[in-house]
């Protein structure tokens, strides 16, 4: 899919319209609002606060065309020597989050520059995208919660077995558990990716993005949006 870049007059501000390119934002929480059919729809409401261009890397220096942009200033006596050093060109000290977005070519990059910021001009009301975040951290789960297992019988003798996983295994073949066996542990705090979530409104006044459905991640959680890969015909 090519990939273009839109720079305003002034060369401070510029969208990654297609391709991987995307923008980055903080789910603010939900709400509802009505359609024009009268319908109440619950809407995840996204912040797009300042994505700022920290970094422009090309083919023949990095080996791959991306932009890395950071997200999420620090005040300069939270950073460090390093940071300031690699944040320097941007014209801010630091930030709590950088990532990069992926450019099929360097033809993308004409008009990027250290310092601008990326704009959310590429979202439209109606649009399909594809938004990815880290969910929320269950902690340790047994195999009820974390995989729906139904648990061990209710009554007959069935003594504090109810939430057990039960048998893992076979017999002396052959004689392991085999990798990868569905059992208790760590759960959420995972990167997910949601595709195809239609928006319903953008306010790039006020920096908001309603997006219809369920948004992975707590409140405050940075999100990342992109254009949809696998849009619907």
């Amino acid at each position: 899919m090519e990939q273009t870049t839109e720079t305003k007059a002034n060369a401070t501000t510029a969208t990654l319209s297609s391709g991987l390119g995307g923008v980055l934002g903080v789910k603010a929480g939900m709400t509802q609002v009505y359609g024009e059919d009268g319908r109440a729809l619950a809407v995840t409401v996204i912040e797009i606060k300042k994505n700022t261009v920290t970094q422009v890397k090309k083919s023949d220096k990095h080996g791959y065309s991306a932009v890395q942009v950071g997200f999420l200033p620090k005040k300069e006596s939270r950073v460090n020597a390093a940071e300031k050093g690699h944040f320097k060109k941007s014209g801010q000290p630091g930030f709590y989050h950088a990532q990069e977005f992926r450019l099929a070519n360097d033809q993308g990059l004409e008009g990027l520059s250290e310092g601008m910021a990326l704009t959310a001009e590429f979202i439209k009301a109606g649009d399909l995208i594809d938004v990815s975040a880290v969910s929320k951290g269950k902690g340790f789960q047994g195999v009820m919660k974390r995989y729906h297992y139904a648990g061990g019988f209710k009554s007959h003798g069935a003594s504090v077995s109810h939430r057990q996983i039960g048998s893992i295994g076979n017999r002396a073949d052959p004689g392991k558990v085999f990798k990868g066996k569905k059992m208790a542990g760590h759960m959420g705090h995972k990167k997910v990716s949601i595709q195809n979530l239609k928006v319903v409104r953008v306010d790039l006044d006020q920096g908001i993005v309603l997006v219809h459905g369920s948004v992975p991640g707590p409140i405050s959680g940075i999100v990342t949006i992109q254009k949809a890969v696998k849009a619907e015909v």
